[in-house]
């Protein structure tokens, strides 16, 4: 929004803003919630058995309550430019759809290794996650908008009421982090535990 009216953050700007926000609230918040953003990534988690099902609904209301909480503060700051930054496919449906599955995996698949495995603990999980967001959205969000998060669409496309095409970003998101936690799975080393019962 903020470059819809002044154009000074570019397309590098908007994409290094999405990673620097991600990457401080996880140093804020992790320790206290997880840091816990994306209910896609909230569901990958509970699929492959890192957190709790019965937590899950908890978890994925406020995520959604502070998306559209949110998109009010911004309608009410600066208005309803750029739709409120609702994500839209500038690319045809299934290229976006097809985009976002694969962003979202490659994000799961960073975040569930800084997240879960110990080998990784001296990788800081706050700018490995951080610095895979701006990528992504360097490379991604001309083409689909590379949310890769259902409550970041959603919020801003209640709110503007701009709906066409929302699907793409509450399925193709839980499809690749699901993906993506099962890929480091299947590809991390057997813990020693299990390495001796094989």
């Amino acid at each position: 929004m903020v470059n819809e009216q002044t154009g000074a953050l570019t397309h590098v700007g908007i994409a290094l803003t999405f990673g620097f926000i991600i990457t401080v609230m996880i140093a804020a918040t992790g320790h206290i919630s997880g840091a816990h953003f994306n209910p896609a990534v909230t569901i990958a988690f509970a699929v492959t058995r890192h957190f709790p099902w019965r937590e899950v609904v908890y978890y994925i209301a406020a995520q959604l309550l502070g998306a559209l909480l949110s998109a009010l503060t911004l309608r009410l700051l600066i208005g309803d430019l750029a739709a409120l930054g609702t994500t839209l496919p500038a690319a045809s449906v299934m290229q976006s759809f097809g985009l976002e599955i694969l962003l979202s995996a490659v994000l799961m698949f960073v975040i569930i290794s800084v997240a879960t495995d110990t080998k990784a603990l001296g990788t800081p999980a706050a700018l490995a996650i951080g610095f895979t967001v701006a990528l992504a959205a360097l490379w991604g969000g001309p083409i689909s908008g590379a949310s890769m998060n259902p409550a970041r669409s959603l919020g801003p496309a209640l709110i503007a009421g701009v709906l066409d095409n929302q699907w793409i970003y509450l399925v193709a998101p839980v499809i690749g982090t699901i993906l993506g936690g099962f890929a480091y799975q299947l590809i991390r080393e057997p813990r020693p535990e299990m390495a001796s019962t094989l």
